[in-house]
């Protein structure tokens, strides 16, 4: 039993390329396409030695990982603030304006970067890489004392041991 392919490769190829949602089938054809974007961005200069400095610093007073977990936040911090630089030369009255901009605090606000009083695209610019890593579960749970240290509080999620409503989270990046 053989299956009948409709069209040639190059047929379905321009296929996938039309629909971005779409992947290939699990199958003869290999895993499937899926398109991902980069989380982090590399430092351009990877030898300066003030921005390794304060890597650093974060890396130790927020237990992280590696640096590309700093990375991976200052990307979502460029990415809110550019997104928020652009809304706000746009007029009050623009639809992208009015959509994308209670959009963004939403976000912000869910996330816990933002309180009621400082609900503006103003503040948004004004977000800074520690206010990310304070809103972190491994930062979180030293805070509220469950763990003696930042690295810890580190292990006590990677072991299980700690939940965020009903759900085991094992992520010290969950936010």
């Amino acid at each position: 039993y053989q299956r009948r392919v409709h069209g040639t490769l190059s047929e379905c190829l321009f296929f996938f390329e039309c629909f971005p949602g779409l992947s290939w089938p699990e199958g003869k054809m290999g895993k499937a396409l899926r398109r991902f974007s980069k989380t982090f961005k590399t430092p351009r200069r990877p030898f300066e030695k003030e921005r390794l400095d304060r890597e650093l610093k974060l890396c130790g007073e927020y237990g992280l990982r590696c640096k590309r977990e700093i990375w991976r936040v200052q990307l979502t911090l460029a990415k809110m603030r550019k997104t928020a630089r652009t809304l706000l030369t746009l007029n009050e009255n623009d639809e992208r304006r009015i959509i994308e901009g209670p959009a963004i605090l939403r976000r912000c606000q869910k996330y816990g970067l933002l309180d009621e009083s400082r609900m503006r695209l103003d503040y948004v610019l004004s977000l800074t890489v520690p206010d990310f890593m304070e809103r972190r579960l491994q930062t979180v749970v030293l805070k509220k004392g469950l763990a003696k240290s930042i690295h810890h509080a580190r292990v006590l999620i990677r072991q299980r041991h700690i939940r965020v409503g009903k759900h085991i989270v094992t992520v010290p990046s969950f936010m």
